[in-house]
């Protein structure tokens, strides 16, 4: 499992905001957001462009911390 740190979320549409952002990576799966621990939790299938994945997450309107 990889965690990351997400700044900037605040409610629940924030947390399927990083979710959905997160599931378009090729290679992540079973994607848990936590909005109380700020947080983004997920299983990688194969190597993980870390740059790709804080890329989705700000495009999606957050940020990586």
């Amino acid at each position: 499992m990889t965690t990351i740190k997400v700044k900037g979320m605040s409610c629940n549409h924030c947390v399927m905001a990083v979710t959905r952002a997160l599931g378009t990576v090729d290679g992540i799966q079973d994607v848990k957001v936590s909005l109380e621990a700020g947080e983004a939790v997920f299983e990688e299938t194969r190597p993980v462009d870390m740059a790709a994945v804080k890329e989705k997450i700000k495009k999606a309107g957050f940020e990586v911390g």
